[in-house]
C-alpha cells in the first residue's frame, strides 16, 4: 500500500511550497490534509482555491458549514469532520446545529434544516435532485444560486473526504478533541 507524506514547507513540491506557506500564515500552521494534499500541487491549490471561493458564498458562515459537515458526515471522513467542528466553533455556529451535523439529526430551525436535507439529496443522490426537492429548497426561503453554491460545496468535499480516504491523514493535536466516529452519528 502506498503511503503519503505530510510534507512541510521546505521539503513539499515546488508548486505547493507558497500554498502550503499561505495557509501557515493563514491557520498559524499546516494541518496534516494540507501537508498530505500537497503531494500533488493541483490537488493542494484546488481545495484551497475552492475554499476562498466557496467563502464568498451569499451563504452564512453555519449555512456554509452545514453544507460541508453533512457531506463530511456523509462521506464518512473523519478527519474533516473534527477540522470542521473546529471551524465551526471558530466562526460561532450555534452549539445544537453543530450537534446536529454531528450526529446526522434534523436541525431545530426549519430553513436550516432544508438546507440540511438538500445537501443531503445532492450527495446521496449524486446530483439528481427532484423538481420538488429544488423547490422544497427555495420554498424554505434560499434561491435557485443556493442550489447551485450546495453543488459547490459538495464539490469542494469531494476533494477533502476522498482524499483523506486514500491518504490517512492523521489528525492535528488541534482536532484532537473534536474527534469524530461513523458510530457518533444518527443515521
Amino acid at each position: 500500500m502506498a503511503t503519503y507524506l505530510q510534507y512541510t514547507i521546505e521539503n513539499a513540491p515546488e508548486a505547493s511550497k507558497p500554498i502550503l506557506q499561505g495557509i501557515q500564515k493563514k491557520l498559524g500552521f499546516v494541518p496534516n490534509l494540507m501537508a498530505t494534499m500537497a503531494e500533488a500541487p493541483v490537488l493542494v491549490e484546488s481545495y484551497m482555491t475552492m475554499m476562498g471561493i466557496f467563502d464568498k458564498t451569499d451563504l452564512t458562515p453555519t449555512e456554509r458549514e452545514i453544507i460541508l459537515m453533512t457531506n463530511n458526515r456523509l462521506n464518512g471522513c473523519t478527519y474533516c469532520m473534527a477540522a470542521h467542528t473546529a471551524a465551526s466553533k471558530m466562526t460561532g455556529v450555534d452549539p445544537g446545529v453543530l450537534e446536529a451535523l454531528r450526529a446526522g439529526t434534523p436541525i431545530a430551525d426549519p430553513k436550516l434544516e432544508a438546507l440540511r436535507k438538500f445537501a443531503v439529496i445532492i450527495n446521496q443522490s449524486r446530483g439528481w435532485a427532484s423538481e420538488e426537492q429544488v423547490d422544497e429548497l427555495i420554498a424554505a426561503g434560499y434561491t435557485k444560486q443556493t442550489v447551485l453554491e450546495v453543488i459547490a460545496g459538495t464539490a469542494l468535499k469531494v476533494l477533502s473526504n476522498y482524499t483523506t480516504h486514500i491518504v490517512h491523514p492523521p489528525l492535528d493535536k488541534a482536532f484532537e478533541p473534536m474527534a469524530w466516529t461513523a458510530e457518533m452519528a444518527a443515521e
